[in-house]
C-alpha cells in the first residue's frame, strides 16, 4: 500500500470515528507473545495454546492438529510471528454440527468507540496475512454476544503456500449495543472447517440474528481433510472505519502488558526461581502472598504445572511441597504450600525448577 493510500485510509477511518492510537480493538494481532508456549502438538479441543488471546475451536470427531506460534512471516511485512494450525491427524469427514475456527473475544467496555446499537453505530473492517496450502473460498464472521447478532464475511487465497493480505468489511448495525463491562461482547470468528449447519442458508452479508446456517455459505475447505493442510495468519487488525491502515505495531512490552490481563504466567521456565515468600502459618503449611504484575480481567482461576518441582526454603533448609493451593482475587493471589512438618511461625519462600509454573488464567 502507497503512503498516500495509506494516509486516504487513515484520514476516511478517523472521519468514520476511528484512527488514531490504540485502533486495533484485537490484542496480541502480530502473535509476538506466547505465554502458554511456542507448541502445541495432538491439539483437539477447545482452548487457549500458543499465541495469548487466540483460541482454538475444535468440534470435530476425531481430527488433530500443531499449533505453533511461528517464524513464517510476509516479507516486508515488518511482522516477526505468525500463528499456524497444521493437521496431523485427518478427519475427512466434518459432521454436519461441526466446525474448526480460530477466534479472539473482546471485552464490551473495550467496543464503546463503536457505538453499536445507536444511529451513530461504525462500520469496522479487519485485515491481515494469511497464507495455506488450501486456496479458495474461506469465511470469517463477526458474532454480537450480548445481543445473539452476527455478520459473515468471506476471503479467498489464490496461491497455495504464499502469504496474501486481506480486507474484510462489516457494515455498521445500528441495533443491539455492546454492554459496558469487562466480560465479553465481540468475537471474531475464523473458520477452518464448517459442516452442513453452517453452509447451508443465506449468507449473513448483513448484521442480524445469528443463525448458525448463515455463516459459512460457500465455504468447502476443512483444514482437516488432509494430513498435509495448514493455514497461518499474521498482522491481524480490527478497526473501526471503512479501510484498512497499516499494521498498529507497538512495543513487546505494551502487548505483553494487555495479554496479562487475560494470563499470567509465574515462574516458567526459570531455574530457582522466587516465586513467593510467606510464613508457616501452621507446621505444614506455607502462606505466601504473590501480587500480579497486572490488575487481570476477572478473579482468576489458578492452575499449578509440575508441583513436584517447586521447593520451599525454610532458614536454610529445603522442603518439597506436596501441593499448592490458590486463593485469588484480581490483583493477588494467596498461595497455600503443603510441606513435610516444619516450625511454625518460620518464615519460608517458594521457588521453582524450570518444568514447574502457576499459571492464573482470566480468559473471556
Amino acid at each position: 500500500m502507497s503512503k498516500a493510500a495509506e494516509l486516504a485510509n487513515l484520514i476516511g477511518n478517523i472521519n468514520a470515528g476511528g484512527g488514531g492510537v490504540n485502533r486495533n480493538l484485537l490484542i496480541n494481532g502480530d502473535m509476538a507473545v506466547a505465554q502458554r508456549g511456542t507448541s502445541s502438538t495432538a491439539v483437539d479441543a477447545d482452548g487457549y495454546y500458543t499465541c495469548d488471546r487466540w483460541k482454538y475451536v475444535d468440534e470435530s470427531t476425531g481430527g488433530q492438529v500443531t499449533l505453533t506460534q511461528d517464524s513464517s512471516v510476509p516479507t516486508g511485512s515488518g511482522l516477526s510471528k505468525s500463528f499456524k494450525v497444521d493437521c496431523t491427524t485427518a478427519d475427512t469427514s466434518v459432521a454436519a454440527d461441526h466446525s474448526i475456527r480460530v477466534q479472539q473475544r473482546i471485552e464490551g467496555q473495550n467496543l464503546q468507540g463503536v457505538a453499536k446499537g445507536t444511529s451513530d453505530a461504525k462500520p469496522l473492517v479487519c485485515s491481515f496475512y494469511v497464507k495455506s496450502n488450501l486456496t479458495g473460498q474461506f469465511n470469517m464472521y463477526l458474532e454480537d454476544t450480548d445481543n445473539s447478532r452476527a455478520i459473515a464475511g468471506t476471503y479467498s487465497i489464490s496461491s497455495a503456500d504464499t502469504w496474501e493480505f486481506k480486507t474484510v468489511r462489516f457494515p455498521a448495525d445500528t441495533t443491539g449495543a455492546f454492554t459496558n463491562d469487562n466480560a465479553m461482547s465481540l468475537v471474531l470468528h475464523f473458520f477452518l472447517a464448517a459442516g452442513t449447519n453452517f453452509t447451508s442458508g443465506t449468507i449473513a452479508s448483513a448484521w442480524q440474528s445469528k443463525t448458525l446456517a448463515n455463516l459459512a455459505v460457500g465455504m468447502s475447505n476443512n483444514i482437516l481433510s488432509s494430513t498435509s493442510n495448514d493455514w497461518a495468519m499474521a498482522g491481524v487488525q480490527l478497526e473501526v472505519g471503512q479501510n484498512p491502515t497499516e499494521f498498529e505495531s507497538e512495543p513487546f512490552g505494551v502487548t505483553f502488558d494487555k495479554c496479562e490481563r487475560y494470563l499470567q504466567v509465574f515462574a516458567q521456565d526459570n531455574a530457582n526461581a522466587h516465586v513467593a515468600s510467606g510464613y508457616y502459618h501452621s507446621t505444614t503449611s506455607l502462606r505466601c502472598h504473590m501480587p500480579f504484575r497486572q490488575k487481570m480481567r476477572a478473579v482468576p482461576t489458578g492452575s499449578i504445572v509440575n508441583v513436584g518441582d517447586f521447593f520451599v526454603q525454610d532458614g536454610g533448609a529445603t522442603a518439597a511441597p506436596s501441593a499448592i493451593a490458590t486463593a485469588n482475587n484480581n490483583d493477588t493471589s494467596m498461595l497455600t504450600v503443603t510441606t513435610s512438618s516444619r516450625t511454625a511461625g518460620n518464615g519460608g519462600a517458594l521457588l521453582s525448577d524450570e518444568s514447574s509454573s502457576i499459571r492464573m488464567d482470566a480468559e473471556l
